[in-house]
Parts: structure tokens; C-alpha cells; sequence
């Protein structure tokens, strides 16, 4: 898709609940297709069998593009039975990165023909962004969650220890160069074409704070709808950095809102939750009754 592309109709807001959508009211579910990954965060351990952590990044297990399919119709049909709120948003947030593993997109295909009723949404670093765009608009994606950490090269270079790009594992500024380039371009692109985008930023004191503000305007610049300022959890090349203070969270995310709309229920979830945000299913006891009905 070209960068000139001519506007096409912005996506409406729905019950999506990362996306200003009333999280209690709507169900979603994250499917862990897409074990992959082609940058390294300082702050990303990715594990599969880790049922107690809550963090972007775990999942009990990867799941086939069939198995993905089953589940969302196992919580499906289970929140239809409960008297409450009902699956509304399918969508692959890893655990690595979406764009990089061929299954999402047949994930996605399987889940349109069997729920065309459902909305779909995808996360992503970016770094294919721009190249993938079509293919994400192919598959009717209804909204889009873009994360980025870093407005220039040299903070990048502090928060990504390696990025894989045209066959090469490059590191350093040039890294952090090429992800920025083309995360600016992907969200460009995928707001003209109509997509809701939000942009994650994970807010690191002392390492990627000084561009959060700035970030936001360039995003606000480039057509984002919204951002999700999170805190930086300790682990990996972080581990040792003390995370924001709730206060000092509040802060940023209120000055930030004067220049971006922001979402501020963000449980940072994982790559498989299931069920209403903060208060997911547990897929193990819905998929052992299944198994014994």
C-alpha cells in the first residue's frame, strides 16, 4: 500500500474494551498463535507455562490455528450461557509478534468465517507494519495497538537489545533507527487507511521517560486514536529499575491526555486472557468440562 493512499473512513469506536469501550460490559479474547518474534525488549521475557503471571508475553501454551478457533468458540458459548456480558473482540497480541508468524492471519481467517459477528484486533511492535498493512486490511482488522517505546535512535538503542530485519540481526542505534522508521510510517499508513490505532508505550524511569510527551504528540500528528501509557515491569535488562509510582503514573497520563485521548484500564494482559479484563476465565477448567461433557 502506498504512503499516499487517499483517506478512507475512520473504523468506529465499539465495545472494544482497550479501546474506550466499557471493559466490564464486553468480553475478549487473546489467541497465542504467534511464538515469533523479531526485536528483543529489555523488558520482554517471553515464557509459555507461567499460569500465574499476568504480563504481556506468557501463555500456557501456543495453540494451531484450528485449536485457537475451538477456544474462541468454547468462550463464546460460555459467556453466552452466563447472564452477563458476551464475547465481543478477538485478538492476537503474541506472545511474540504478530506480524512475524504466518498463522495470525490464517487465525484470523478462520475465526471471520466462522463469527463474522466478532471484531478483530491485532498487536504489533510495528516493525512490518508498513509491509503487512494490506494484508491486515484484507482480513477486515477492525483495530490496530502499535508499541512504541522511543522516539529517537538513541533512547531506542537502550530500550531493544536486537531487531531482525531483511534477514539481518542488527543491533544499536541503527536497530533502534530502522524500528522507529517504520513504525512512523505503519501508523501513518494504517490511520489513513481507516484503522483505530492506539499506541502502548511502556514508560521506563530514567531510560524513555524524557520522550513520552513528545511521543504523544507525534502520534496524535500521525492519526492514533489513543494511547496506553504502561509501567515498565522489572525483568530482563530492567530488572533492576524501579517501576513508577501509581502518582507519578497518573501524572504522565494526565498531561498526556491534553494532547491524546488515554486509556487507563490496561491490565497488561496476557497473551492468552480470556473473559472481561481483570477478571479472565480460566481456559483450563472450561476446556477439562468440555472434555468430560
Amino acid at each position: 500500500m502506498a504512503s499516499g493512499c487517499p483517506m478512507m473512513k475512520m473504523k468506529q469506536q465499539n465495545q472494544h474494551p482497550c479501546f474506550g469501550g466499557d471493559h466490564s460490559k464486553a468480553g475478549r479474547i487473546h489467541l497465542p498463535v504467534a511464538p515469533g518474534c523479531n526485536i528483543k525488549c529489555g523488558f520482554c521475557e517471553r515464557k509459555f507455562d507461567c499460569a500465574n503471571e499476568s504480563r504481556p508475553g506468557v501463555t500456557s501454551r501456543i495453540l494451531t490455528p484450528q485449536q485457537a478457533l475451538e477456544r474462541v468458540r468454547l468462550v463464546k458459548e460460555h459467556m453466552e450461557q452466563q447472564d452477563g456480558p458476551k464475547l465481543k473482540v478477538v485478538g492476537i497480541a503474541g506472545p511474540g509478534d504478530p506480524l512475524a508468524n504466518p498463522k495470525t492471519f490464517e487465525t484470523f481467517k478462520l475465526v471471520r468465517e466462522a463469527f463474522p459477528d466478532l471484531t478483530l484486533c491485532l498487536s504489533t511492535n510495528g516493525l512490518r507494519l508498513p509491509e503487512k498493512l494490506d494484508e491486515i486490511l484484507a482480513h477486515d482488522v477492525h483495530s490496530l495497538t502499535v508499541t512504541i517505546n522511543a522516539l529517537t535512535a538513541q533512547t531506542g538503542a537502550k530500550v531493544y537489545e536486537w531487531i531482525h530485519y531483511c534477514g539481518q540481526k542488527l543491533r544499536g542505534e541503527e536497530a533502534a533507527e530502522i524500528l522507529l522508521m517504520e513504525q512512523l510510517a505503519g501508523v501513518k499508513m494504517a490511520a489513513a487507511a481507516g484503522l483505530l490505532v492506539k499506541i502502548n508505550h511502556v514508560y521506563i524511569p530514567g531510560v524513555n521517560d524524557h520522550e513520552t510527551l513528545d511521543l504523544a504528540v507525534k502520534m496524535r500528528d500521525l492519526g492514533a486514536t489513543m494511547m496506553n501509557i504502561i509501567p515498565v515491569i522489572p525483568i530482563g535488562r530492567f530488572k533492576d529499575v524501579e517501576p513508577p509510582s501509581e502518582a507519578t503514573m497518573e501524572l504522565v497520563r494526565n498531561q498526556a491526555e491534553l494532547i491524546l485521548s488515554q486509556a487507563r484500564h490496561c491490565k497488561q494482559c496476557r497473551a492468552d486472557a480470556a473473559g472481561l479484563v481483570g477478571q479472565d476465565l480460566d481456559l483450563e477448567e472450561l476446556e477439562a468440562k468440555r472434555l468430560a461433557s
